[in-house]
């Protein structure tokens, strides 16, 4: 049986999220198939990976961009309960790829972040599709970071 995996992303996001998490499980999971969905921001992810999720894939990443006013981070934080709540409707893993542009400075800094957390976390999908619950234990408590430098364990 293949493994089907959701990318939906958005036209508002500055970096091209979808075709790199896209690429990240090819190369992760060469046995998967990969489904794109692209709307024009983040209020429409909710309903992309839930469609996504009814056409059979096994789990989604969606991969947005947040803009720096108290209205963006209001869209977002509608679009999150969205997605949680598709999350809890399907019992399937849906993967929350953010970026906001309050991050960074400057546009070198913000598609750094967006490279290395889109990359990151289409991983993650990856591991929980591919390999089950269990696949992220060994990493629990070790400060892994997505966008930025990991943390560390508090010893």
């Amino acid at each position: 049986m293949s493994r089907k995996y959701g990318v939906a992303d958005t036209t508002f996001s500055r970096v091209d999220m979808g075709s790199i998490a896209d690429k990240v499980i090819r190369m992760e999971d060469d046995e998967g198939e990969v489904t794109r969905y692209t709307v024009p921001g983040i209020k429409d992810l909710p309903v992309a990976a839930k469609r996504l999720l009814d056409a059979g894939c096994d789990g989604v990443i969606t991969l947005g961009w947040v803009g720096r006013t108290q209205l963006d981070k209001y869209s977002y934080l509608s679009s999150s309960i969205g997605l949680i709540m598709v999350q809890i409707l399907t019992s399937k893993h849906v993967i929350d790829v953010t970026v906001h542009e309050d991050e960074a400075d400057n546009d070198q800094e913000l598609k750094r972040i967006a490279v290395d957390r889109a990359t990151k976390h289409a991983r993650n999908l990856v591991y929980l599709v591919r390999d089950g619950k269990d696949a992220l234990r060994k990493y629990a408590g070790t400060g892994l970071r997505q966008g930025y430098a990991n943390a560390g364990t508090i010893e």
